[in-house]
């Protein structure tokens, strides 16, 4: 059995604006004159891990900051949005879900956002989407490192006890394909709103929506 792995919760449904709001928010609730424009959110974007972003910025402007605190209100206000916006499924990803399971190929949600995020997300598309349709979903408490390291994809392939070329990936953002490529999944680039434009050059492709079959071309067992 092959098995498609989307890797992150904005290749389900474009959240993207949304987490820049939550950031901004919470940014103004710690008392910090920062505001990421979505210039400067698209470049943030390049890497993954919201602490280690903010972290990051602190220290470029020689700012002391607690990221984990001000990281822990992004993700409290980015839940709270979600719940009270209208969210809707990416073109096909619904459609693609749907026939790649009626068709015996297993599907998994495979991030590291916390639980609560993922949780969050799946309530916003009650109806739409639900974890039922996930046969895996990975997040960052069931590994170690998060991305752009291997680890999350190598636990979802253990897990659901498949191998690489029977898998293809779909990703969003840079640190999300590196990850994939090494664990040696192919990788199809989904970018999101925030993050078009970025350098897609380790994905086998990039599109701006899903088909299944287009997918499947991908998994190397199939071919």
């Amino acid at each position: 059995m092959s098995a498609l792995f989307f890797g992150s919760i904005s290749t389900i449904a474009d959240t993207s604006e949304l987490q820049r709001q939550a950031f901004n928010e919470a940014f103004t609730s710690h008392g910090l004159d920062w505001s990421w424009d979505r210039d400067d959110y698209r470049e943030q974007l390049t890497n993954n891990g919201g602490a280690k972003r903010i972290a990051e910025f602190a220290a470029a402007r020689g700012e002391d900051v607690d990221a984990a605190a001000v990281h822990r209100t992004k993700s409290e206000t980015f839940q709270k949005l979600l719940g009270s916006s209208t969210v809707t499924p990416r073109p096909g990803v619904a459609e693609t879900i749907r026939i790649a399971k009626g068709s015996g190929h297993q599907v998994a949600l495979v991030t590291t956002t916390t639980p609560e995020n993922v949780a969050a997300l799946l309530e916003a598309l009650k109806g739409q989407i639900s974890r039922d349709d996930f046969d895996l979903v990975v997040d960052l408490t069931s590994v170690d490192e998060p991305k752009p390291d291997r680890a999350a994809y190598s636990y979802a392939m253990r897990t659901l006890d498949v191998q690489a070329e029977d898998c293809v990936a779909v990703e969003d953002n840079v640190g999300g394909v590196a990850s994939a490529v090494a664990a040696g999944v192919v990788c199809v680039a989904f970018p999101n709103e925030n993050t078009a434009g970025h350098d897609f050059a380790k994905a086998a492709a990039v599109v701006d929506h899903i088909d299944f079959e287009e997918l499947r071309t991908f998994i190397k067992g199939e071919q």
